[in-house]
């Protein structure tokens, strides 16, 4: 972890961060020809984008897909990068891209979820780094595990990657969402608190699924102290090869950048200091009454777990648990408190509850 201390913030990356105001990072999910790429990155331009994004190569869940055009992509990056100034960006998931990229001189990469997820990957990748002065940002793991985030940024950080970052794209689940990737946003909030200066961008695009919900996402992440997006926008998203459905046009996405709400980070007013930390109070107040709850309700749990050892009763009691979790989201929904939320907390209590009762169960009667 105390490498990872060295790691520049994003103001000293030199990579066209306007003062006080967020990154963005944008172009279209894959480079498909020539003129695409260029038409798009022009209209990207005149909205004030300085950093030009596509995906070369495309990692599809299933073969016969498009897979991404291939290296020839990166000459098209380059000569958007002549004709436009802008930064060029793209993703690599092997040491094999990486060679192509740095071959061409591409100005910033990014590594993909599913490489991130793999250390064996991740370590070829910072290896075949060393000794080179590129930013780099590692996007989240496909599952939500935090270790294997930091476990990645921390093997480019022992090979001396200083511009190093992080941008959050969420995580798969099997539940049934409005979005593509669930935010799971106490996750990059758990990075930040650990990596307190690490760069952390949002990719709402891979988080929403579809373009509706991309200025709603993006303001949680600015809401959130987010230092930037990478937001997938085509010229004619209707006719794009991959994730026709979460990309925008560039007029769009000029509109969504505007609508932002740019807020600050800190109070500055006596007053309103005052009257945020008398509610802080009473919040710490309330977590302590809810911590002793627990505690309460845990021991409730261990005395049953003992009961159903001197009895040989299974742990699980599945139609009771179904019942409080029907009960609870009930009534939760009554107290103006979402089904998701409701439904996570409790299963986290249920699990711990399960936990203490397999210790009891281990034990001698």
């Amino acid at each position: 972890m105390d490498i990872l201390k060295e790691i520049l913030s994003l103001s000293d990356w030199n990579i066209g961060k306007k003062e006080n105001s967020p990154l963005i990072i944008a172009g279209p999910c894959s480079a498909e020809s020539e003129i695409q790429m260029l038409t798009t990155a022009k209209s990207l331009k005149d909205i004030g984008i300085e950093v030009f994004r596509a995906g070369i190569w495309k990692p599809r869940t299933r073969p016969n897909c498009f897979e991404g055009i291939g290296s020839v992509g990166l000459k098209w990056m380059d000569t958007v990068r002549q004709e436009t100034g802008m930064r060029i960006s793209t993703e690599i998931a092997n040491t094999k891209h990486l060679e192509q990229v740095l071959k061409h001189d591409i100005d910033i990469i990014w590594i993909g979820a599913r490489t991130t997820t793999n250390p064996f990957a991740m370590q070829e990748i910072a290896d075949a780094l060393k000794g080179v002065d590129i930013p780099v940002f590692v996007k989240n793991p496909v599952n939500p595990d935090l270790e294997l985030w930091i476990g990645a940024l921390e093997r480019l950080a022992q090979v001396g990657i200083k511009r190093l970052g992080a941008i959050h794209r969420g995580f798969s689940s099997y539940e049934q969402t409005k979005y593509r990737n669930i935010p799971q946003w106490q996750i990059p909030i758990s990075l930040r608190e650990r990596l307190k200066n690490i760069p952390l961008l949002c990719d709402p695009s891979h988080i929403s699924g579809k373009r509706e919900l991309i200025k709603e996402v993006s303001q949680e992440a600015l809401d959130l102290n987010y230092d930037g997006l990478i937001i997938e926008s085509h010229i004619d998203p209707s006719v794009a090869l991959s994730d026709a459905r979460q990309q925008v046009n560039p007029k769009d996405l000029e509109i969504i950048l505007k609508e932002l709400k740019m807020r600050n980070k800190d109070v500055n007013n006596q007053e309103m200091q005052s009257i945020l930390s008398d509610l802080r109070t009473r919040i710490d107040k309330y977590d302590n009454q809810l911590l002793d709850i627990l505690e309460e309700r845990i021991n409730i749990a261990c005395e049953i777990g003992k009961i159903k050892r001197e009895h040989d009763l299974k742990i699980l009691q599945q139609d009771r648990w179904s019942s409080i979790l029907s009960r609870v989201i009930r009534e939760g929904k009554d107290k103006g408190i979402s089904e998701a939320t409701i439904s996570k907390i409790f299963k986290a209590i249920h699990q711990e509850s399960i936990n203490k009762q397999v210790e009891i169960m281990k034990e001698e009667g």
